[in-house]
């Protein structure tokens, strides 16, 4: 290109390293940087899907009296970190007044270009490098009790059948025999064709590294002081191994974002799920295609080195360790479901997924800074990431997105 800019990404997270990759196949020189190193945090621990059907934010309408509800509830999947409470309520308040017919069919409208196109978008990033490999084609199941329990759930299944993913129910005994791993209380499956999965999250991302410095990228392992600014726009990244010159940089780095914005002299309303994970050692029983248990809404994914039980919500704080009972509800759940699995131990994790009130993330150059935001993704880090960077990239070159940017707006108000 004629005019190749230097670009510091902040993040080497799924979004971070897809943005550094698109950003150097246009030519420009790119460093990319983490504290901790590529998919040290929420791109780590992830439950891998490539999830396209995730296009039901969590603050749909109801969602006051079924918060309430689930938080009486010790066997819920969503759990408070009372103590928190007080600082989070600005947050929370938000986040509930999302919750209308009006706003959660908009928040509907900006993750369907979001997410429906993930398998490919991955394809596209990772083809012809060594990374494709941790790719995987899968199908995904929703396991229900009931078929009661399906119906229930008709509000999220009617806006995926509008966006052309109508499941095929599966029942009875047919259930076992499509996935045998369940046990004879789930009565229900509803597939979903076409999608796929990550076979070690943690370990793709570091692929992913490797493929941005195979081609002409460089990472460091420094964390970030401070932005300089000139005139209103970035000219240098300050960090612990020192000052780097850029004309552009890209903000990628999860919940660790928000205080970066502050830097900036911007204050985003941005909180943490915390999420936990259960990874299984030689598990005796692998499903055939990863599967949400809807009575603990978190999902198990067959992986290269064991099976990842992810999911649940948490808010709470970002300083505190792992809490006991989101770990036991996926016990809990995975037993009831799966009353024959085994398995040699169980790895426990905890990470940070940066959320917005709106449920969607802030894409693109904050006011005319040269800073880009690529952050705040909620439940699709992983699945958005891909999409994610090469919007920024196409952003930064001048290129106007395929999509309509404005739902995703790094200037927003919520």
């Amino acid at each position: 290109m004629p005019n190749p800019q230097k670009i510091v990404v902040i993040g080497a997270g799924i979004n971070g390293v897809s943005t550094a990759i698109w950003l150097r196949r246009a030519g420009h020189e790119v460093t990319l940087l983490d504290k901790d190193g590529p998919g040290a945090g929420a791109s780590f621990g992830n439950a891998g899907l490539l999830a396209q059907w995730a296009i039901i934010p969590v603050n749909t309408p109801g969602l006051m009296k079924t918060g309430l509800k689930y938080l009486l509830d010790p066997k819920s999947p969503l759990f408070l970190q009372w103590s928190y409470a007080p600082r989070l309520m600005p947050w929370l308040v938000k986040f509930m007044s999302h919750a209308t017919e009006d706003r959660a069919r908009k928040m509907i409208d900006g993750l369907i270009p979001m997410v429906t196109d993930s398998l490919s978008q991955h394809q596209a990033l990772t083809r012809g490098t060594s990374a494709a490999d941790f790719v995987a084609l899968s199908d995904f199941s929703y396991a229900y009790e009931t078929r009661a329990a399906f119906e229930a759930d008709s509000y999220g299944w009617n806006f995926r059948r509008e966006a052309g993913m109508a499941p095929e129910l599966i029942e009875g005994p047919a259930v076992q025999d499509a996935e045998p791993i369940l046990g004879p209380r789930i009565k229900c499956l509803a597939v979903t064709r076409g999608h796929g999965h990550i076979l070690n999250p943690g370990g793709y991302v570091e692929a992913l590294t490797q493929v941005l410095i195979e081609e002409g990228g460089a990472f460091r392992q420094a964390e970030v002081r401070d932005m300089t600014l000139t005139g209103g726009r970035i000219t240098s990244v300050e960090t612990t191994q020192g000052s780097l010159p850029c004309d552009h940089a890209v903000l990628a780095a999860g919940i660790w974002s928000k205080p970066l914005m502050r830097k900036l002299g911007l204050k985003v309303s941005m909180e943490a799920e915390r999420g936990h994970h259960l990874h299984l050692k030689n598990p005796s029983q692998m499903p055939n295609n990863p599967i949400m248990i809807t009575t603990g809404k978190f999902g198990f994914t067959p992986m290269n080195d064991g099976l990842r039980c992810a999911g649940t919500v948490e808010l709470g704080s970002i300083e505190k360790g792992p809490s006991r009972k989101p770990l036991e509800l996926i016990r809990y759940h995975l037993g009831r479901s799966c009353p024959d699995l085994t398995f040699d131990s169980a790895e426990e994790w905890l990470g940070f997924r940066p959320s917005t009130p709106d449920s969607l993330p802030l894409v693109g150059e904050i006011g005319q800074t040269g800073v880009h935001a690529a952050f705040g993704h909620q439940h699709i880090g992983l699945t958005a990431g891909p999409k994610t960077g090469r919007l920024v990239a196409d952003m930064i070159d001048g290129r106007r997105p395929n999509i309509d940017m404005a739902p995703y707006d790094a200037n927003r108000r919520f």
